[in-house]
């Protein structure tokens, strides 16, 4: 899959953007919305737990939360999956207890134009590496693992792929402070573009079409939200 409308999409790319959007109050009621809702998967591999925010648990952060971003980001549309009752999810939490291997959160649907990745740590430390190479196919978690590379997915759930590695050896200085729970041949041909260090209260927007993964930093666990928007 390739997506369609790529010239749109790169001509709403712009740099990664820092903000604050969220009153200390609000960041408590979302880690407490957290704290509420069912869990949808667990999974034991990678070591986290997600759980979707079905609206109408908290009506007034239901408002809150969908026009802070609109203040941020302007005209957008959630792209998530959908409750049972054709909802839009507004974001996923991710309760992390291992660093989550190098992906990219660019959809499923060639059509979709997808827009802002919306992150706001809700416990830390920890940190997001993002690489200077994008990726404009479907949602793709990159290895090199021959397995993984055989693995078919089911609908909603990543590719994988060896088709981000280029020759360039990566920098083993980083790699040792950053990045050990990932093979550095994994990331041959890949170049830094930023660190985003967790810091709760803090919400990062960036493109979807930016390969990342967690760092191995991880004090216990980490808790964010991310919500991922459309055009």
């Amino acid at each position: 899959m390739r997506h369609v409308h790529l010239d749109k999409i790169k001509s709403l790319e712009n740099a990664p953007k820092k903000i604050n959007i969220f009153s200390e109050k609000e960041i408590k009621m979302i880690q407490e919305l957290y704290n509420i809702l069912p869990e949808i998967t667990f999974n034991k591999k990678q070591n986290v737990r997600k759980k979707p925010w079905q609206q109408n648990f908290n009506k007034e952060l239901d408002k809150i939360y969908f026009n802070r971003l609109k203040e941020a980001l302007g005209d957008y549309k959630m792209d998530s999956l959908k409750s049972d009752k054709g909802e839009d999810y507004y974001g996923l939490f991710h309760e992390s207890f291992s660093p989550l291997p190098m992906h990219v959160d660019s959809g499923f649907d060639e059509e979709t134009i997808i827009y802002k990745q919306v992150v706001t740590p809700l416990i830390g430390p920890g940190d997001t590496i993002f690489f200077k190479k994008k990726w404009y196919g479907k949602s793709t978690t990159f290895t090199i693992d021959k397995d993984e590379l055989n693995y078919k997915p089911k609908q909603g759930q990543n590719d994988r792929s060896c088709a981000h590695l280029g020759s360039k050896e990566f920098d083993k200085e980083f790699h040792k402070k950053y990045l050990t729970h990932i093979d550095i041949n994994n990331l041959k041909g890949l170049e830094v573009e930023f660190i985003y260090n967790w810091k709760v209260g803090e919400t990062l927007i960036v493109d979807r079409s930016y390969i990342h993964c967690s760092s191995s930093r991880i004090n216990g666990k980490k808790l964010g939200l991310t919500t991922f928007t459309k055009k």
